[in-house]
């Protein structure tokens, strides 16, 4: 399964890992993230996802390192494949000498569904938990929000599909016959934003904006209805007026944690100043939603979430860079 492997000419000798180490700058972004956790122990707990059988593949510490790489940098697999053979910086962080065969674009899709989103989400909350132990996440303040992601489709063609088989329109009640993804619906915020697809839904902790949980529902599931999904277990959590229902508070009784949404116009107990210092409190953090892709890579909510965890965990490895490099420059 791992064995398309792409091998250079031989132009080094035995001292490529001292050479290596040099081509990499002291404070380049790769070595800062390597040095700041424990990438190697951690993906050593996933070997088990390789088979018993076969040709020995490539070691799961190297796997893991070029995902990692390719999320950072947004590759795609045929990119990341070009990267593995010709830039050196992204040779060092994933372990590979200069004339060592790097693995060619069909072994990373291969890898990710190996991986699955189950064993991504305890990878996504481990390296959280080593970032509570850098004191980079507090869990006292949070902001929970939801943003739209837009499936590819063709939705012209698939309500023709729906019209001829005598459906009057296309809409959540029927698409899913129709649609390529089967889980994607319409949504809808405010009174003029539609789009088809999914939505994600993350709580970002507010010391250093981190992504503390993160839950993809079909474009429909409102933000109230997903908010125990991505409840932390503690402190206070700030949010928008879609937040401001019983559905919420009761919810965040159970899970511990104190409400802390903008009232509703008509909202008898609706505060301006206090709903004005919501305002203040969540507005650095909104852009943790503005900077993640909006469109689906994958078809299926399980799938999906896979692309959730992704996105989120690779929001906090460029934070903890910026973070690591910020205080070694002072």
């Amino acid at each position: 399964m791992y064995s398309h492997m792409k091998s250079p000419i031989k132009l080094f000798d035995s001292s490529e890992p001292e050479i290596m180490e040099k081509m990499v700058k002291v404070d380049h972004p790769f070595r800062i993230l390597n040095e700041s956790l424990k990438l190697d122990k951690l993906a050593r707990s996933y070997r088990h996802i390789y088979s018993n059988v076969g040709a020995k593949g490539l070691p799961i510490e190297k796997a893991f390192r070029t995902l990692i790489i390719q999320w950072l940098e947004d590759y795609s697999d045929r990119e990341m494949e070009r990267a593995l053979q010709e830039n050196a910086a992204v040779k060092w962080f994933c372990g590979f000498e200069l004339s060592e065969p790097t693995p060619d674009h069909s072994f990373f899709g291969q890898f990710r569904k190996r991986l699955g989103t189950r064993n991504l989400g305890y990878i996504f909350q481990k390296i959280n938990d080593e970032l509570r132990a850098k004191n980079l996440i507090s869990d006292t303040f949070h902001f929970i929000d939801g943003s739209g992601i837009v499936t590819k489709t063709a939705l012209w063609e698939e309500r023709d599909k729906a019209l001829a088989a005598g459906e009057e329109k296309l809409n959540n009640l029927n698409v899913k016959k129709y649609a390529a993804d089967p889980h994607a619906t319409y949504g809808c915020k405010g009174k003029d934003k539609f789009w088809f697809g999914h939505k994600r839904h993350q709580c970002v902790d507010m010391k250093q904006g981190m992504v503390t949980k993160v839950a993809i529902t079909p474009a429909n599931i409102t933000e109230d209805k997903a908010f125990k999904n991505v409840a932390p277990s503690q402190g206070a959590v700030y949010m928008d007026k879609q937040y401001a229902t019983k559905e919420v508070e009761k919810q965040a009784k159970i899970k511990g944690c104190v409400a802390r949404a903008i009232k509703k116009n008509n909202q008898k107990d609706k505060n301006r100043d206090f709903d004005n210092y919501i305002s203040r409190m969540r507005m650095p953090y909104e852009g943790t939603f503005s900077k993640l892709n909006k469109r689906a890579r994958y078809r299926g909510t399980a799938k999906m979430q896979f692309q959730g965890f992704a996105q989120a965990m690779t929001h906090n490895l460029k934070r903890l860079i910026a973070i690591e490099m910020s205080l070694a420059t002072g």
